[in-house]
């Protein structure tokens, strides 16, 4: 079954190649100085088949495994282009799941086949202005009216903040428990009256991932609106984040295989002491390292995702994967800038994009220091 699905995912490589080559990399430029993808240009990926590729077949996607869904990003992101690659994870492998496990039939018709095409771009909205992702200190509210909710609030750095047509938005709805509790998820329309794109944020890197803060201004929502259970919201986050930490994890490691590659061509070109860097035995063993560090990483993405399928990835292991990954690629690509010398610092090569692109990594979707927590409860628990 294993090798069917290889040969399957071999040939759909190709695909996702041929795209990237002919459709991303001529435009990709543009896209990072205008600080945004073109809405239509999620249209070509769903025309090619290339978006929220395991939703299943009774709800208008494809039914495949979680694998072409990671082959579409893994592969963008080891070609250089992370901005596409994290807005892509966050609408094909975290909004539209939210959807769909936590969704009603009705949302589910209403949403998904619009995330398949293009036509309709997912965000997910819990990160705050002074709290960060602490849901704890969550400040946005939806308050209970007569027909529905109104809801209040603002969000920061949310991918997708520009171009979304959907927004799943965490907000409080019982102020009278503590905490976490008490958090409802709601569906927002991108027209919606009340609701207001700020700036699309000036970052470090990944220009060309539109990031944005959100304004809500007693948003009229309905019943409708709800997703998931009232004030059960934060569990549908946690079952959702294992998922979203194995993504970023494994384009991550992708992200570390280019670099690798960039590199790889660098040192046996460039010339030092009358020889390709190549021939030197500290370069040599840097390779070693980062190579290795990349084959473990390879190793260990692939039994995740097979963990994801059987329903058996745990918070912990996801952390770890997260941690481990996201910290190893942004040494290997460190790594590998350095070999290149002054050169790697200007932006026309392209390990310097790899190098600010990498570095959020270890800050989104849970920072390292939060991915520790987590796994030393968890091993901590276990004695």
């Amino acid at each position: 079954m294993r090798s069917e699905l290889q040969e399957e995912l071999s040939i759909f490589r190709e695909t996702v190649i041929r795209f990237i080559e002919n459709e991303v990399a001529p435009n990709y430029e543009a896209w990072e100085e205008a600080k945004q993808i073109p809405k239509e240009f999620y249209l070509k990926m769903g025309e090619e088949g290339l978006l929220c590729c395991d939703i299943p077949e009774e709800d208008g996607g494809f039914g495949v495994s979680v694998d072409f869904n990671m082959l579409v990003v893994e592969e963008i992101a080891k070609a250089g282009y992370f901005s596409l690659a994290c807005n892509l994870i966050v609408h094909s492998d975290i909004a539209a799941h939210y959807v769909l496990n936590l969704g009603t039939q009705a949302q589910k018709q209403k949403y998904l086949p619009g995330m398949i095409s293009g036509e309709c771009i997912g965000a997910i909205c819990m990160t705050e202005p002074g709290v960060g992702s602490d849901l704890q200190g969550m400040k946005t509210t939806a308050t209970k009216t007569a027909t529905g909710w109104s809801l209040s609030g603002s969000k920061t750095f949310i991918t997708n903040g520009q171009n979304s047509s959907l927004y799943i938005v965490a907000a409080k709805t019982n102020l009278t428990v503590a905490g976490s509790k008490g958090t409802s998820l709601f569906l927002v329309d991108g027209d919606k009256a009340g609701f207001q794109r700020g700036q699309n944020l000036d970052k470090m890197g990944q220009a060309a991932a539109d990031t944005s803060e959100l304004f809500f201004d007693n948003v009229e929502l309905t019943e409708d609106d709800l997703l998931g259970e009232l004030d059960r919201g934060f569990l549908g986050l946690m079952h959702e984040l294992p998922r979203e930490r194995l993504a970023c994890a494994c384009i991550g490691t992708a992200h570390a295989e280019g670099a690798l590659e960039l590199a790889l061509e660098y040192i046996k070109e460039r010339q030092a002491f009358g020889a390709p860097l190549a021939k030197l035995q500290d370069i040599r063993q840097k390779i070693a390292e980062m190579a290795t560090q990349v084959e473990l990483h390879r190793i260990m993405m692939e039994h995740y995702k097979e963990l994801l399928i059987d329903k058996k990835l745990s918070t912990e292991k996801a952390s770890m994967a997260k941690y481990s990954a996201c910290e190893m690629e942004c040494k290997v690509i460190d790594m590998a800038l350095q070999m290149f010398g002054g050169y790697g610092y200007m932006k026309e090569y392209p390990i310097s994009r790899f190098y600010v692109d990498a570095r959020v990594q270890r800050i989104y979707g849970g920072t390292s220091e939060i991915m520790k927590e987590i796994i030393g409860k968890g091993v901590i628990g276990k004695i």
